[in-house]
């Protein structure tokens, strides 16, 4: 039991800097739900189904950018400076490429909202917000890439510290440019749009300058050369990232998907769904954190061969999010009345937000556990179970529950969140069951492909 508190407070010290990052991301996020909530319903509407087309592609290009995961953590944990640098420079690589393709998607949202059934008025307005965002894909994958490059090798706080500087600027953007202060034209929903492109900028700026000013890469850094195009090295890369980016992306689509019934009962049920998704997406970035946490802390023990401690991080791990989405629920229930008036003053949407809320506080314990496996199973090397668990919760069983209870029994927004609970929770469960058997088998190091 001693040795358990020990790996607690371990993956505790590698995780809260990550979280703090994580929500610190998020609330670049909520500012702007808060601030363009103000705008009116329209503009509230059009910002969450802007964003959600947005992330439905991001989320495969981050996923992917993930695939440097275990690479770094366990090249770090047997003393591989220069494998690590290797694949963080793949990892930029990739990075870059695949922001071409998600660029281009974002220039079909007016079609692709249209054809999914949103109005056409809201779904202009979102692809005007989205091509001011067009900078915030190739930054924010850069800055991810090097994120997991410093959270592999341990050195949590850089990235803590760039994205709570880089928020400050970013609400003194957006209320400058939304509302038209500081000699700053009044650009509504495009100032939102634009304040978020150069804050990502910032922050990809911010954490370069960051590791190279206090000499971060020290001991894991190695020339660029021709192996860091080498296309054996990207397919390295690729194969682990594929299964990230498939359960990253089916999470992310099967919310989207959520987000596009909201929108078909109308304005205001959209308005409301965005609130409380987005304070739950907010809860979830501590869980995320210290999926990071584990992730790289399991990689690690694995690459020092250290198997039994390898078993202790991953139940430390579990423990940590459970206890923390504990927290996250208690206060989504007691304060389910308080919380959406951060983000709007609409009575009808307020008092919808008002009724999700205790749904949402149901779900945090399996949303905490779903995120602290898959973290696991990445530093574990052996990501794709976790897209098998995605499909299955929400495509098998949350999504067509969700229309069934919305639309055939006339539950509305309730419904629809009912049934992301019930597909979360199996989610979560299929987790727990294949981490508790992969820990048992032996697990193979894995090298950097020259």
């Amino acid at each position: 039991m001693p040795s358990l508190r020990r790996e607690f407070a371990t993956v505790f010290r590698l995780s809260w800097p990550v979280s703090l990052t994580q929500v610190g991301l998020m609330l670049t996020g909520v500012v702007d739900t808060a601030m363009v909530g103000r705008l009116g319903v329209d503009q509230l509407a059009a910002c969450a189904l802007g964003n959600m087309w947005q992330w439905s592609f991001m989320s495969v290009g981050l996923g992917l950018v993930m695939g440097i995961d275990p690479l770094i953590s366990q090249a770090h944990g047997r003393g591989d400076g220069p494998g690590t640098a290797l694949a963080l420079q793949r990892g930029v690589v990739l990075a870059l490429l695949i922001s071409v393709p998600i660029g281009a998607s974002l220039f079909a949202t007016t079609t692709g909202l249209i054809a999914l059934g949103q109005d056409r008025h809201v779904a202009e307005l979102a692809a005007a917000y989205n091509r001011f965002k067009l900078p915030t894909i190739p930054a924010f994958l850069v800055y991810s890439a090097i994120r997991q490059y410093l959270q592999g090798r341990t050195l949590m706080a850089a990235a803590t510290w760039v994205m709570w500087i880089g928020n400050l600027f970013h609400v003194v953007l957006n209320w400058a440019l939304i509302f038209g202060h500081l000699g700053s034209p009044a650009l509504g929903l495009e100032g939102a749009a634009i304040a978020s492109s150069i804050t990502t900028l910032l922050l990809v700026v911010g954490l370069v300058c960051w590791v190279i000013g206090f000499r971060l890469h020290r001991g894991a850094w190695r020339a660029w050369g021709r192996d860091s195009f080498a296309l054996r090295g990207l397919l390295q890369v690729l194969r682990f990232g594929a299964p990230v980016g498939l359960q990253v992306s089916l999470e992310a689509w099967a919310f989207s998907i959520a987000t596009l019934m909201a929108g078909w009962l109308g304005k205001r049920e959209v308005g409301s769904h965005q609130v409380v998704l987005n304070m739950a997406a907010l809860a979830f970035m501590v869980p995320l954190g210290i999926s990071q946490g584990a992730s790289a802390r399991v990689g690690n023990l694995i690459g020092a061969g250290d198997a039994d401690g390898m078993k202790r991080a991953v139940r430390a791990s579990l423990l940590l999010g459970v206890c923390v989405m504990t927290l996250s629920a208690l206060g989504f229930f007691l304060l389910r009345a308080e919380l959406p008036r951060l983000y709007t003053d609409d009575e009808a949407i307020l008092e919808l937000a008002t009724k999700i809320l205790p749904v949402a506080a149901a779900f945090q314990l399996s949303d905490g556990t779903q995120a602290v496996a898959g973290g696991v199973l990445r530093g574990m090397g052996r990501p794709a179970i976790a897209a098998f668990a995605n499909f299955l919760g929400y495509y098998v069983i949350g999504l067509p529950l969700a229309y069934l209870l919305a639309f055939q029994l006339g539950g509305g927004l309730l419904g629809i969140w009912l049934a992301l609970a019930a597909g979360l929770s199996v989610v979560a469960g299929l987790l727990l069951i294949w981490v508790r058997r992969t820990g048992r088998r032996p697990i193979a190091e894995l090298r950097v492909a020259g």
